[in-house]
């Protein structure tokens, strides 16, 4: 018996033993939904998209994030290895993201112009060379230069995103971008400490061989293991490039989502930058593998991005995104508790129960920040297929100015009033997120 490929218009026979092989290689038509890939062996988690390659995507924008933030750590290692002065130390941390926002501007548009596997491929072959580089490299402005570059071809990330909602069935958009946001924000919040732990193993150059070689056998494996999309967005280059504000001026959902995301952003830059600085003084007195591991435990958070998808597709992302702005404040509140003392805690008299506490309020603030980020995705991904590189880039690159937005603020609010005013601060980032998103239209 014989059936039709969802989207194509191709016949294939169920019992033809290498169906899976022909449809992950053969080309599609131009923004086409993806055909299933169906294996007695392997479950499909929908129409057109099997678990193992969700696992997949996740897996790879995960290990590739993972350089925009690992240094971030390691300022003052780098900069003694390298011999970078003060001035110079902070673009360590710096430059990673910016090469990211560059590329978001500038490479991701590619995505409505290339055939996409081959533009991800090459992408992250530039970033693992970059990142080669930076370990071998005994000048700190050939470091800089390399991790700038690392940063710039990781948008690569944002190119696997929407291609993995592409062959989604529309109604199961939300949980399969959830799935891959989850290895996203895994990453995220994993950098840090795995940092830190293999530094301690064997020095920041172990660091960046191992992002290396895992970088390589993600482009490795996904060049045998993509499907081919070729776009047609119909305009060049420089006409992608022009086309950016009109997208931004059209697209009230895009503006909206992204100012949202932007905000929650802020919030969790602004507590990750603060919380080390709290947790290094009295009466924690914790060192950097301690707080490696307090990481590692608000990573937790991170499992909310698959719900958060599912939760959009059953068309409840309006409830569920106000849920998600409360925990964070929520979060914020009990961050104040157990760090400022709000309430009459006895922070100084209770040290172990205030540390569970400010993980509590990590775990709940990256479940919050995800859930939103997740929702906002999905809502993007839903927009025109044809532009569907360049929204995700003009999305990611709001959310991004909002993180550096509120590690700026972090360290201001700091200095001028503790741990209060980080965990003030960071309520008036997440009450704005609620304001806003309860005025936008249904």
């Amino acid at each position: 018996m014989k059936n039709r490929l969802p989207g194509n218009g191709l016949r294939r026979s169920r019992c033809q033993p290498c169906h899976v092989k022909n449809a992950m290689n053969a080309p599609l038509p131009p923004n086409a939904a993806y055909p299933a890939t169906r294996s007695s062996s392997v479950p499909a988690a929908s129409d057109g998209i099997t678990v193992t390659l969700q696992l997949l995507f996740a897996a790879a924008v995960g290990v590739t994030v993972i350089n925009l933030f690992a240094t971030q750590t390691l300022i003052a290692t780098i900069a003694a290895a390298l011999g970078l002065n003060a001035r110079l130390s902070g673009m360590v941390a710096m430059l990673p993201q910016l090469g990211y926002a560059a590329g978001l501007i500038l490479l991701v548009p590619l995505a409505d112009l290339l055939e996409n596997r081959r533009l991800i491929v090459h992408l992250l072959a530039c970033c693992a060379l970059a990142l080669a580089t930076a370990a071998v490299s005994t000048s700190g402005w050939l470091f800089l230069l390399a991790i700038f570059l690392a940063g710039s071809a990781s948008s690569a990330i944002q190119i696997m995103v929407p291609l993995a909602a592409l062959m989604a069935p529309e109604a199961q958009r939300g949980g399969v971008v959830g799935n891959v946001m989850s290895g996203l924000m895994l990453g995220i919040l994993l950098s840090r400490p795995l940092a830190s732990l293999l530094v301690d193993l064997g020095g920041w150059r172990l660091l960046y061989l191992v992002l290396t070689l895992s970088v390589a056998l993600v482009a490795a494996t996904l060049s045998r293991t993509l499907p081919r999309r070729q776009p047609f967005a119909g305009l060049s280059y420089l006409a992608l490039i022009k086309s950016l504000w009109q997208l931004l001026l059209s697209q009230p959902v895009l503006r909206r989502r992204a100012l949202t995301a932007a905000l929650a952003m802020a919030t969790f830059s602004l507590f990750w930058t603060a919380v080390a600085l709290l947790l290094t003084q009295a009466p924690f007195h914790l060192d950097q593998r301690h707080i490696a591991l307090f990481a590692l435990a608000g990573a937790a958070g991170a499992i909310a991005a698959p719900l958060a998808g599912r939760i959009g597709d059953r068309g409840w992302t309006r409830p569920a995104s106000h849920a998600a702005h409360l925990l964070m404040i929520g979060a914020l509140l009990l961050a104040g508790v157990a760090g400022a003392g709000w309430g009459g805690f006895a922070v100084a008299a209770h040290p172990l129960p205030a540390i569970a506490m400010l993980v509590l309020a990590a775990i709940g603030l990256d479940a919050g920040v995800t859930t939103d980020q997740t929702l906002g995705r999905r809502a993007i991904n839903l927009l025109q297929p044809e532009a569907r590189g360049r929204l995700n880039g003009l999305f990611v690159g709001i959310f991004f100015v909002g993180g550096a937005l509120g590690a700026a603020s972090a360290a201001l609010a700091w200095v001028n009033g503790g741990w209060g005013s980080v965990c003030l601060l960071g309520i008036a980032y997440a009450m704005a997120t609620l304001v806003i998103g309860a005025l936008q239209k249904h």
